[in-house]
């Protein structure tokens, strides 16, 4: 007879910090990662410093409007030319160690005394860059010297849960805008937060107001488990908003079929992307360290809806709630990863199924840096 229980990963998976290093360079570093909302990186050198795997990026836009990533490196002494958050400057981006500046595009322009070294090739000696893409409003990066497809990881992965790309075409997220971004800081494994985004056998447990919008939630199967199937609102429920109010202006392209539903997307390593008729929320991970992810979560609504000065707490207490009480219900798990009550792993239960697909797709990718 077939076992109903499927095991989980080991407990080391979350708390080895030579684990956490393999899946920095075989799963970060190697696929496509959302570094930062395309507006926030508007004009021409406006920059935005992020981590990605192992390495520090500067990600910013150029004078032709691309947007262009490089590692935050000098080449020169390998000093972080760019030692703040976000910022922007007018034409180049120079180290303070020895004042080798950069163009926009990361060719070496200037350095003291660079006119005694002609033999020094400028674009050689440019910052390093990394791939980028613009999608969805959001500017991703690849660290891989050849990349994957970007259209079958991150694109196919969106269609692979909605049943095509045209159902998330709808919802326009490029032109959106953020309404509020919330950055949380999570003492807990990015796998941890990752499951727990992909399943509901917990929701009824922990987000009654969730329940409340989403009734179907408190059977414990996940909007995403199904291909295409949206999470319908609650008979009483006009909106998606912390008490079931109305919301604010809907998303004008939606189809018929979309209004008053609920569709979550994960698209792996790092993103979930949550659709509602009147907005989008939009989180990225960052994984700085075995028992600790930031996540930055993005709140996207109609450009005209953010302009108005429209209060959006209401729509945004939801989801930041249902945010809070799950990395509360991590942070909880985390500890618990080093006991030896956990060594061998935990189990899933039929509604969980799914994670267990998540599990194989990270050992597969890590076995060959294991084995290093």
């Amino acid at each position: 007879m077939t076992s109903s229980l499927i095991p989980t990963l080991a407990g080391s998976y979350y708390t080895d910090p030579s684990i956490f290093a393999a899946e920095q360079e075989a799963i970060f570093e190697r696929m496509w990662f959302c570094a930062v909302r395309s507006s926030d990186i508007g004009g021409p050198g406006a920059f935005r410093t992020v981590d990605v795997g192992r390495e520090n990026l500067i990600v910013t836009r150029s004078a032709d409007g691309r947007a262009r990533a490089f590692l935050n490196v000098c080449r020169h002494r390998g000093a972080r030319v760019c030692v703040e958050e976000a910022g922007n400057v007018k034409r180049t981006f120079k180290c303070s160690y020895h004042a080798w500046a950069y163009g926009l595009d990361g060719r070496l322009v200037a350095a003291p005394n660079l006119v005694k070294m002609p033999d020094i090739d400028r674009a050689e000696y440019g910052l390093r860059a990394v791939e980028t893409k613009e999608w969805l409003g959001y500017v991703w990066v690849c660290l891989a010297d050849d990349p994957p497809s970007f259209e079958q990881d991150v694109m196919g992965a969106c269609a692979e849960r909605l049943g095509d790309l045209e159902a998330l075409d709808h919802y326009a997220m490029d032109g959106l805008e953020v309404g509020r971004r919330i950055r949380y800081d999570v003492a807990a494994n990015w796998k941890l937060i990752i499951e727990n985004f992909m399943e509901c056998y917990h929701c009824a447990t922990i987000h009654p107001e969730l329940v409340h919008v989403l009734p179907e939630f408190a059977g414990g199967y996940a909007a995403q488990y199904y291909v295409g199937h949206g999470a319908e609102f609650g008979r009483d429920v006009a909106g998606f908003t912390v008490d079931g109010s109305p919301g604010v202006a809907a998303i004008g392209t939606l189809a018929a079929e979309q209004d008053r539903r609920y569709y979550a997307i994960t698209i792996k390593p790092q993103v979930f992307v949550n659709l509602v008729p009147d907005h989008v929320i939009f989180h990225r991970m960052y994984p700085l360290a075995a028992d600790r992810t930031i996540v930055e979560c993005d709140w996207l609504f109609l450009p005209e809806v953010v302009a108005s000065g429209v209060d959006l707490t209401r729509s945004v207490e939801l989801f930041d709630r249902v945010n809070r009480q799950d990395f509360e219900a991590c942070e909880r798990c985390q500890p618990s990863m080093s006991s030896r009550a956990y060594a061998q792993g935990g189990v899933l239960v039929p509604s969980e199924h799914h994670i267990g697909a998540f599990h194989s797709w990270v050992t597969d990718r890590l076995h060959p840096f294991r084995d290093k």
